[in-house]
C-alpha cells in the first residue's frame, strides 16, 4: 500500500508547523512515518521565519538571521523553496507549480497566508509595483527594504495605527527618523483599546518621538520624480505630511486566488469548517488564508491551533488506526488532544501584545470595543495618564475574561497568566490592578529562575513551562537554540526569549552542590509609592478611591 500523499501550499509559520505536527503524530502510530509522504511548496526562497518579529528587524533589535525558525530534517518530507503553486485540479487531485512540476495529492492543505493590503490611494497603481520609497511590511524582503530606505530618509509616515503600524513607527523612531502615524480610527489601536487607553498610548508615542494623526483620511502618496515625498490627507486634515519613506500597515488580505480559481468557496478567506476542511473533503485551509466559523483573528496562535487540530485528525485518518497520544519524538504541547477538543488553557489566541521599545501594551479577551459577551461582567480600571499607565480588568464568574494593560509590563504578565490559565480572581477585582495575581504562575514577573515553579508557563505562544525547559536541558539541550528546537519556546511573539535565556543560563551555572540558589534570589517586595486612583465598577456605576 502506497503512502498517503499530502501536499502543503505555503511554507510559512503555520504551514511549517502543520508539517511538523503531522509527521510527529504519524511517527507515533503503528503505521510509522513511512505511511505519509509530504510535499511542501513555498513561494519564498527562505527557510520558514518568524514573521511576527519583522518589526523588530525594522527597529534594529534583531537581525534577519535570528528570525529563522528551528526545523528538523525529516524523512518523507520534501520541501521545494521558491516554487509557487499556480493551479489546483481538484478532479485529478493535482497541484501545478510555476517550475513546471505537478504534485498529486490525497489531501491538500492551503497555508498561503495573507498579503499586505495596499489601499486605493492616488499615486499607487492598483496591483502594480509600489513607487520608490513606499513599502508594505509583510515579508522578510519588505523589512530589509525598509531598513535600507532609512539610510537616506529623515522623515517617515506610517499609514495605519494598528499593532503593526505602531511597532513599525517606534522602530523607525528608534533609528532616528521623525515619524508620523496616520490612522483613520479615533485613536491608535482602536480595535483593542478604548478611548482612555488609547489616550495613554498616544502620550507614550509622543514621548518616543512619534506623532499620531488620528481620524485622518489619506488621499494619496505625494511623488517627487517618481519617489515618495509624503502622504496627502483630506482637505479637513490640513494638507500633506512630508516624508521620504512611506510604510503601509493598513491590514492584510487573505491569499485566496488559488482557492478561488479551483472553485472553492471564498468569503474574506477560504471558507472552512471547524476541522479546517473546505466543502471538498480532500482540501483544507489553515492560517491567515482560512476563514473558520468563528472568524480569523490574524494572530499566529490561531493558525498554530488549526495546524495542530488538522494534523491530529489527518494522522488518525491516514494511518487508519489513529495517532498515538503524544506520539513522536519531539515535545509538542497538546499533542494528545483530540481534534474536537477546545484549545489549551494556556492558549493565547486573542492576547495581543505590542512589541515596541519603550511602550508596553497588552490586551486580551473583553477589551476595547469587544464588550458584548452575552453575560454579566464586572469591569474595574486604573487610569493614570500622567504616569503612563492604564489597567482595566473584566471579570465574570470568578475568572478574568478580559484585560487591558498599558505601561506596566509586570502587571500585564500577571494578568496574561490569570487570563490564559483561568486562575480564580480575588473577590475584589481592584486587587488585580496593583498586585500580583494570587496563584498565577508568571515567568515574566519572577525575579529569578530559582523561584519559578516548574509549572510556570514561560512561552505562552507554545504552552512551554519551566519544567519543560529543565527537562530538555537534562536531556542534553545546552543552548537556547536546542531548547527552541525541542519545545518551540521563543519561536512565537518573542516575548519569552529573555526568560528562556535566563533559565538556560541558570541551569548551566547550577551544580549539585549549589543547586539551591536562594541566596541569588531577589525578593519581589512591594510597589514603591502610592497614587490616588479612580476605580469604576461598571456594573453598579460606583466610583471609589483606592
Amino acid at each position: 500500500m502506497r503512502p498517503a500523499r499530502v501536499v502543503v501550499v505555503g511554507h510559512g509559520m503555520v504551514g511549517a508547523r502543520f508539517v511538523e505536527e503531522l509527521v510527529e503524530r504519524v511517527a507515533g502510530t503503528p503505521a510509522g512515518a513511512r505511511a505519509v509522504e509530504v510535499t511542501v511548496l513555498g513561494a519564498e526562497e527562505y527557510e520558514p521565519y518568524n514573521r511576527v518579529l519583522l518589526s523588530e528587524v525594522v527597529a534594529g533589535k534583531v537581525d534577519v538571521a535570528s528570525l529563522t525558525l528551528p526545523r528538523r530534517d525529516v524523512a518523507g518530507v520534501r520541501v521545494l523553496p521558491g516554487v509557487a503553486a499556480y493551479a489546483v485540479d481538484r478532479e485529478r487531485r493535482v497541484v501545478l507549480a510555476d517550475d513546471g512540476s505537478s504534485h498529486a495529492y490525497d489531501h491538500l492543505v492551503l497555508a498561503t497566508g495573507a498579503r499586505a493590503r495596499v489601499p486605493a490611494l492616488a499615486g499607487l497603481a492598483p496591483g502594480g509595483p509600489l513607487p520608490a520609497g513606499v513599502h508594505a511590511l509583510r515579508t522578510l524582503d519588505d523589512a530589509r527594504e525598509i531598513v535600507a530606505a532609512t539610510v537616506n530618509a529623515r522623515r517617515a509616515v506610517v499609514l495605519g495605527g494598528g499593532v503593526l503600524g505602531l511597532e513599525a513607527a517606534c522602530g523607525l523612531a528608534r533609528r532616528g527618523l521623525r515619524v508620523t502615524v496616520v490612522h483613520g480610527g479615533p485613536h491608535a489601536m482602536d480595535r483593542q483599546l478604548d478611548a482612555d487607553a488609547g489616550h495613554v498610548v498616544g502620550r507614550g508615542l509622543t514621548a518616543l518621538g512619534v506623532d499620531v494623526r488620528a481620524d485622518a483620511a489619506a488621499e494619496g502618496v505625494v511623488l517627487d520624480g517618481g519617489r515618495a515625498g509624503g502622504l496627502r490627507l483630506g482637505d479637513a486634515d490640513d494638507g500633506v505630511v512630508p516624508a521620504e519613506l512611506v510604510v503601509l500597515t493598513a491590514g492584510t488580505e487573505p491569499e485566496t486566488a488559488l482557492a478561488r480559481a479551483a472553485g472553492l468557496a471564498v468569503g474574506r478567506g477560504v471558507l472552512v469548517d471547524r476541522t479546517c476542511t473546505t466543502a471538498d473533503p480532500r482540501v483544507h485551509a489553515i492560517g491567515d488564508c482560512a476563514e473558520p466559523p468563528e472568524g480569523g483573528t490574524g494572530l499566529v496562535a490561531q493558525g498554530w491551533d488549526q495546524a495542530r487540530r488538522l494534523a491530529t485528525r489527518l494522522a488518525a485518518e491516514l494511518t487508519e488506526r489513529g495517532a498515538a497520544p503524544g506520539g513522536g519524538t519531539g515535545a509538542i504541547p497538546g499533542a494528545g488532544r483530540a481534534p474536537d477538543e477546545p484549545p489549551d488553557a494556556t492558549g493565547t489566541d486573542d492576547v495581543v501584545r505590542l512589541k515596541a521599545h519603550g511602550l508596553d501594551v497588552v490586551a486580551m479577551g473583553v477589551c476595547g470595543s469587544r464588550r458584548d459577551v452575552g453575560r454579566p461582567v464586572r469591569s474595574v480600571r486604573l487610569s493614570d495618564p500622567d504616569g503612563g499607565r492604564h489597567v482595566e480588568v473584566v471579570v465574570a464568574d470568578g475568572v478574568l475574561v478580559g484585560a487591558t494593560c498599558v505601561g506596566d509590563a509586570r502587571v500585564a504578565a500577571d494578568l496574561t497568566a490569570a487570563y490564559t490559565r483561568r486562575t480564580p480572581v480575588p473577590a475584589d477585582p481592584a486587587q488585580l490592578l496593583l498586585r500580583r495575581v494570587a496563584g498565577a504562575a508568571s515567568a515574566a514577573a519572577e525575579p529569578s529562575p530559582t523561584l519559578m515553579p516548574d509549572r510556570a508557563t514561560v512561552c505562552r505562544c507554545n504552552g512551554v513551562t519551566k519544567g519543560d525547559i529543565v527537562a530538555c536541558f537534562e536531556h542534553g539541550a545546552r543552548e537556547v537554540e536546542d531548547v527552541a528546537r525541542a519545545t518551540r519556546a521563543t519561536t512565537g511573539c518573542g516575548g519569552c526569549t529573555e526568560a528562556v535565556c535566563g533559565i538556560v543560563d541558570w541551569l548551566r551555572r547550577s551544580t549539585p552542590a549549589g543547586a539551591d540558589a536562594s541566596a541569588d534570589a531577589v525578593g519581589t517586595g512591594s510597589r514603591d509609592g502610592e497614587i490616588a486612583l479612580d476605580v469604576q465598577n461598571r456594573t453598579g456605576g460606583v466610583q471609589s478611591a483606592v
